[in-house]
């Protein structure tokens, strides 16, 4: 394919302007260009649409906070409910959610970021420059529509702890039955699209804040709902060991009876459920749209933030705290929704931690939804395609049963985008270690991007059908259904002329990528200059916030360990509840502060 035709905008010749906002360069001999270029294109094209430029990697302490944010979500109080439906036991919750979230954080670490570092583009992107706009357009606003509804699951989360704190009536119903409870579900969902359309650093500006109150609070609750599980299983308020730990869980807990009153999942199935509830992720590559953003591979090791503190702790902190209110209130735990069982363990704390949590992470899905929409609509910004996503967002929220369906989503979800996680795979690392070429179809000007459709198609048939056979659990059937995708896409390709060599065309796509990294650099000389504040001031602040957090904690353990009897323990967890209360309002306000303070920019 001859360079004109597929970068026809470097071909015009440009006359020498002075302005700063056109800076000319000489373009690379090796395609043959004695003319000078100039880079208005690239000016014309998103940023989303470019790999990311050098300057705007993050450390990763950013993602660190993004993960843990994001994964320390109102929907863990539901899947903490959930473990105890299914009939978990005790060893196998805190063993198999261990394992099972490991091998999640090496599935980031060894599959995504590689490919997202080196790429530097989001998977939306690339998909688009391997299989073209047919199949990318249909991929995409497959994951428009997923994250556009997962996002608006977690707005329907907050709102149904707003609605718990006004009085305002349950919503059972697959439509809303009240105008106060819309009226919310309104306020809610404009924060969560105003954050999410100033793009990934106030996504992760806004998870940095929220992750450390997070994890103080869920650990928290725990500890302040043990007393209660104690006295009803014990008689005393305060467990002597381990060992009855384990009893307190075997007994009211993790039973290892279902809701049916059958025996429930054991080890394998719990291991399976740790690893499998992020596929769509890891597997199916959704998170190259935030890991392209890492300096370092190794920066997919900070998704153990969200896996390890977040899923493990939270997962096994929302079983304690559910059980604990059930015991309060004397009802089942599966009958119980995120704003009782955020209450009883937090007080007013509560409210804040399910609106909160159900913020991160449908804000985090919400941007990702932005970015499937810009793909699908090139000519429009990330920010105008993510406030439109961001407007249908909120209407799906209004209707509660989103909510009561998003399991069987995240589910089904990740087993629809594993074929195509593992079609970009083959491409990006088999092909070149095979004698395959990378990106053979659009050097074919994509009149071959058959063998992508036709694998996700097989793929899908593949997954889905092992799951109406049931030979094995379902946790696990994106495992197979990867490698036969994989196995499938490269004997395809193969058939369609990515076996064979396409030198002219390689050397025109190196040329292009140094244009993109000369145009890069001009962008990094243009880029104003952040000048971090370490001033007295900003460090107190951040101080006070991090001594909010410690009275928070301390207030817990004093809870747990400082009631001797009943009556003490009720005036310990109402103390807890007040103090805990003030104690978060002064972290939002410091930390908040501390991080405006921080962020003050200065242009060169």
């Amino acid at each position: 394919m001859a360079f004109e035709n597929q970068y026809p905008y470097f071909i015009q010749q440009i006359s020498v302007n002075t302005s700063k906002d056109i800076i000319l360069l000489t373009a690379s001999n090796e395609i043959g260009m004695d003319e000078t270029t100039n880079f208005q294109e690239f000016e014309k094209m998103h940023e989303e649409q470019l790999p990311v430029p050098k300057h705007k990697l993050h450390d990763w302490t950013h993602f660190a906070g993004l993960y843990a944010a994001e994964h320390v979500a109102a929907t863990e109080f539901v899947i903490g409910a959930t473990f105890v439906a299914l009939g978990a036991k005790t060893m196998d919750i805190i063993l198999g959610l261990l394992i099972g979230n490991i091998l999640a954080v090496l599935s980031w670490t060894l599959i995504t970021t590689p490919i997202a570092v080196e790429s530097r583009l989001s998977l939306y992107t690339y998909l688009n420059k391997i299989a073209g706009d047919s199949m990318s357009k249909l991929y995409n606003w497959a994951n428009i529509l997923i994250f556009t509804v997962i996002s608006a699951a977690m707005v329907t989360v907050s709102s149904t702890a707003v609605r718990f704190a006004f009085g305002i009536p349950a919503q059972l119903n697959w439509y809303p039955t009240n105008l106060w409870f819309v009226l919310i579900v309104l306020l809610v969902g404009v924060f969560v699209v105003f954050v999410a359309i100033y793009g990934f650093k106030a996504v992760s500006d806004f998870s940095g804040i929220c992750a450390p109150w997070l994890f103080t609070m869920f650990t928290c609750g725990a500890i302040v709902l043990m007393p209660a599980l104690s006295l009803d299983v014990l008689g005393i308020t305060l467990p002597t060991g381990w060992s009855d730990f384990v009893e307190i869980g075997n007994q009211s807990i993790w039973t290892g009876v279902n809701s049916d009153g059958k025996p429930g999942i054991g080890l394998v199935e719990v291991i399976g459920f740790g690893w499998a509830a992020n596929t769509i992720t890891h597997f199916g590559l959704i998170d190259m749209a935030l890991l392209r953003f890492a300096k370092k591979k190794s920066y997919g090791l900070a998704t153990s933030t969200g896996m390890l503190f977040g899923h493990y702790i939270a997962w096994i902190a929302a079983g304690i705290m559910g059980a604990g209110t059930a015991v309060i209130l004397g009802k089942s735990i599966v009958q119980l929704d995120p704003g009782d069982v955020a209450y009883y363990a937090l007080g007013w704390s509560g409210f804040v931690i399910v609106i909160v949590a159900g913020w991160t992470t449908a804000i985090t899905n919400l941007y990702r939804a932005g970015l499937a929409a810009q793909a699908v609509y090139p000519n429009q910004s990330r920010r105008t395609t993510t406030m439109i996503v961001g407007i249908a967002m909120v209407i799906v929220a209004c209707f509660p049963f989103v909510f009561s369906q998003i399991l069987p989503l995240l589910t089904y979800a990740g087993l629809l985008v594993v074929p195509v996680g593992a079609i970009v795979f083959a491409e990006h690392q088999i092909f070149p270690k095979i004698g395959y070429t990378r990106y053979w179809s659009k050097f074919q000007d994509y009149k071959n991007s058959t063998p992508a459709v036709l694998s996700w198609i097989l793929g899908l048939i593949f997954g889905f059908g092992l799951n109406m056979l049931d030979v094995m659990s379902f946790y696990y059937l994106f495992i197979p259904t990867w490698f036969f995708t994989i196995l499938i896409y490269i004997f395809l390709a193969g058939r369609f002329g990515a076996n064979k060599k396409y030198l002219e065309e390689e050397k025109e796509e190196q040329a292009y990528n140094k244009l993109v990294e000369k145009y890069h650099e001009k962008l990094a000389i243009e880029e104003p200059k952040t000048i971090l504040d370490t001033s007295a001031l900003t460090k107190g602040l951040k101080a006070i916030a991090y001594l909010a957090l410690g009275v928070t904690l301390f207030l817990a353990f004093k809870t747990l360990m400082g009631s001797p009897d009943e009556g003490t323990y009720i005036s310990n967890r109402n103390s807890f509840y007040q103090i805990g209360f003030a104690c978060t309002i002064i972290y939002f306000l410091t930390a908040y502060w501390a991080m405006h303070r921080r962020k003050s920019i200065n242009a060169n």
